[in-house]
């Protein structure tokens, strides 16, 4: 029998031939020459996503040795350093870790696109080894997709970008390995809570993203186990995330104040970040924004997180009015917040509190505070700054803990603190315990006070 053709109706021919051209559209960036698009896996389309927002970071530093026996040509020398970022602000700024950044003089970042230039270090945790430093770019840089550590999944996988020894823009890939792991790299620095992965991280790596299979950030490189193999370790991105929230609301205040404290957990759910607290007399209770609100939008820029809030305040000074948009039980209001000088700020007990701990604190009304936490506590003073680098910030009180009570005192009002701060036997009692309220939590810890911080006090 004589091979038949089959015929297609026309109206199908049309579908399959647009049908061709989204598939086209979908693939995204073309392809090598040769390359097919079966070879264009779910790590490929990772990597392509997240390559543009990471950089090379590269300076000189000098190393001081710490033995004895050093020979005096020995006991300082200059080194190249190298290491990896990711662009967290169109601006150009960027999220690394501190140790690559730490005492480089000529900071040097290369993009993707090979371009060079010159970096500035804005804010750094020396506990958590995080910086975020900025350069000055004539176009916006693009952005690295956030994702969140909050669901990782020991076994799946991730890929890791980065400067390994110096070869630019390395891919590795592998799976996690484990998760919550504490890590002593060095004498001087311990990492808590990390991300255990068997993708190769290596010197050169560090501050550089760890990738899931869609190409967002999950964490950020950190450390590999000296002697080991196929063991790599990552800060986890939402922890790193209210680290840089945190660090940059601390430069905010040096330049501008606006009296707010926002949430520092990541939202997940897209409807903004809520606002935690409100300082009395400061530019946003007069803008009649309240605890509890959830800021969705800061001028142009689209809320999601904390560090969203922070970034997008970053540059502004004083007398610059900002338009802040939140959810109000259910409904849209708009505020325009006119930033105020920092100096203009009346003068509380609560300043000693800043110098001499790192904490700004807020009474919680009473039917406030029992309505929240239902506490066997009286009541507590709302955290609503948390100054880097001070006792409060290496204990890790956050922004939106409650202070319930310090060494055998309770804490309901300023002059509780006050009362404990200014007492003849203070020195004596350090490390002075604390005790805090967090979500359904409560918690406790030492704050240590050294000889300086006791002087502040005075």
């Amino acid at each position: 029998m004589p091979e038949q053709r089959a015929c297609l109706p026309p109206s199908f021919r049309l579908r399959a031939v647009a049908g061709l051209i989204l598939l086209i559209w979908l693939v995204g960036p073309s392809l090598p020459a040769g390359a097919s698009e079966l070879r264009r896996t779910p790590v490929v389309r990772a990597v392509q996503i997240a390559r543009p927002a990471v950089v090379n970071i590269r300076g000189e530093k000098t190393i001081v040795a710490t033995t004895a026996s050093a020979r005096p040509e020995e006991c300082s020398r200059r080194v190249n350093g190298m290491g990896t970022g990711v662009v967290i602000d169109p601006r150009g700024y960027i999220l690394t870790n501190h140790h690559v950044v730490d005492g480089v003089r000529d900071i040097q970042v290369t993009l993707a696109d090979g371009q060079s230039l010159s970096a500035r270090l804005v804010a750094h945790d020396i506990k958590t080894d995080l910086a975020i430093i900025k350069v000055d770019s004539s176009e916006d840089l693009p952005l690295i997709t956030i994702g969140t550590s909050s669901d990782l999944m020991p076994g799946e996988t991730v890929i890791a970008v980065g400067n390994a020894y110096g070869y630019e823009h390395t891919v590795t890939r592998g799976i996690i390995s484990a998760l919550h792991r504490s890590v002593q790299v060095s004498d001087a620095q311990y990492y808590d809570d990390l991300i255990q992965t068997d993708a190769s991280i290596n010197p050169g790596n560090s501050g550089g993203p760890l990738l899931n299979i869609d190409g967002e950030m999950v964490g950020v490189n950190v450390a590999v186990r000296a002697g080991a193999q196929g063991i790599g370790f990552a800060i986890p991105i939402d922890e790193a995330l209210r680290v840089a929230a945190r660090i940059l609301a601390a430069c905010e205040e040096n330049r501008a104040w606006h009296g707010l404290t926002v949430d520092a957990d990541t939202a997940s759910d897209g409807e903004g970040v809520a606002i935690a607290a409100v300082e009395p007399d400061s530019p946003a209770a007069a803008a009649e924004l309240a605890p509890g609100d959830r800021i969705t939008k800061v001028a142009d820029l689209e809320i999601r997180r904390a560090v969203d809030f922070h970034r997008a305040l970053l540059g502004r000074t004083a007398g610059d009015a900002v338009a802040i948009v939140a959810q109000r039980d259910g409904e849209e209001v708009t505020a325009e917040v006119t930033l105020a000088q920092l100096a203009k700020r009346s003068r509380t007990p609560g300043d000693a509190v800043w110098q001499v701990l790192g904490m700004r604190l807020q009474p919680v009304p009473a039917g406030e505070f029992q309505r929240r936490y239902q506490s066997r506590y009286r009541g507590g003073l709302a955290v609503t700054g948390v100054r880097g680098d001070s006792p409060a910030a290496d204990q890790g009180i956050q922004a939106g803990d409650v202070l319930v009570g310090m060494h055998i005192w309770e804490t309901v009002s300023l002059e509780n603190v006050s009362y404990i701060l200014n007492r003849p036997d203070f020195n004596s009692l350090a490390p002075v315990k604390f005790y805090i309220l967090r979500k359904d939590q409560t918690l406790y810890g030492y704050l240590p006070l050294t000889t300086a911080t006791a002087t502040a006090r005075r």
